[in-house]
């Protein structure tokens, strides 16, 4: 998916924000981002935001649906490119039709999971199927560690069996949970999974104390550590758990999705579809698809012309890092982006 925000919008902490202590579980907030056409679907984006810029390696998030394709068009977004991460796409309903420049011919579907590797360079087109009446998932990108920013391209797909436990399913897509591994590689440790919880139904997972966790609610009234998270926000959990408790307490079904890996540790630069070290990065890397260099790659099969480079901002583009944790442990309000 490309990323049509070129100035993201960042949460303003004045100084009482800056000095307040961190709660139990940081609750982010959704901004809503058109993906631009005719019709411009919207996509809810709780990652990244000037109060969290990553959760392990993870460093965007995008929870679009349900969405209505009749009305909206659906999903079309012509080949663009991508540096320094690798895109997971994960749907909970629909169809997507994936090419890129490895020549790689996919469909993203429910319960199934592509993982594509651009780090030195790749593009991609996304459209939804005519099959899709509702698309309905998330999109999310994992930043790639420096000694691997310039990866081949490469192209993954899995189909995890779902894990039952008790008052509920998971499908583990990255990493090991419940007993599940994937085989899906990547250059970080990480854990992502989809989770469905029954009404009234609560579990305690076990899982990495070294990894910081990020729960984000697609459906239910569910509750992260005894912190109850909305649809569409993200609960973040820091490093140091033995174990994560959820709760729905709906009469519905819960659905979420839980993501999970160490603290990156490494600062990055993030502009439209480019994760780099440094402004220079950006700045090369859209010099090269600007001047159609190989660097990128050709999609076939897509009709249509691709997607163009947006101005760069007239600044230094600014690396991003997680705020440090403060000495004191404190108490809410919520994080809004």
């Amino acid at each position: 998916m490309s990323n049509t925000e070129t100035r993201p919008a960042e949460l303003v902490c004045g100084s009482e924000a800056a000095e307040a202590p961190r709660p139990r579980v940081d609750v982010l907030t959704a901004r809503e981002v058109p993906l631009g056409g005719p019709r411009a679907m919207t996509v809810r984006r709780t990652l990244p935001q000037r109060a969290r810029t990553l959760i392990g390696a993870w460093c965007f998030a995008d929870h679009y649906g349900p969405d209505d394709v009749s009305r909206t068009g659906g999903m079309d977004v012509a080949p663009h490119p991508h540096t320094g991460l690798q895109t997971v796409s994960w749907l909970f309903s629909g169809e997507i039709e994936h090419r890129d420049s490895l020549g790689s011919h996919a469909f993203v579907r429910p319960g199934e999971v592509n993982l594509m590797t651009g780090g030195h360079g790749i593009s991609h087109s996304e459209v939804s199927t005519p099959r899709t009446t509702v698309l309905h998932g998330v999109q999310l990108w994992v930043a790639l560690p420096d000694a691997h920013r310039d990866a081949p391209r490469g192209f993954q797909h899995h189909v995890p069996e779902p894990v039952p436990f008790d008052g509920g399913e998971a499908r583990v897509f990255l990493g090991s949970l419940l007993g599940a591994t994937s085989p899906v590689r990547t250059f970080t440790p990480l854990l992502g999974a989809e989770l469905t919880l029954a009404p009234g139904a609560s579990a305690v997972l076990d899982v990495d104390t070294a990894f910081e966790h990020g729960v984000l609610v697609d459906a239910g009234d569910v509750r992260l550590d005894g912190t109850p998270l909305r649809p569409a926000e993200l609960g973040y959990a820091a490093p140091g758990r033995t174990t994560l408790t959820l709760a729905n307490d709906g009469t519905g079904p819960a659905r979420l999705v839980l993501l999970g890996g160490p603290p990156f540790g490494e600062e990055i630069v993030m502009w439209w579809n480019f994760v780099g070290r440094s402004h220079q990065d950006i700045v090369e890397a859209r010099e090269d698809w600007a001047n159609a260099s190989d660097r990128f790659g050709a999609v076939r099969g897509y009709d249509g012309g691709r997607l163009p480079a947006p101005a760069l901002p007239n600044a230094t583009i600014r690396p991003r890092r997680n705020p440090a944790p403060p000495a004191h442990p404190p108490t809410p309000p919520r994080t809004t982006a």
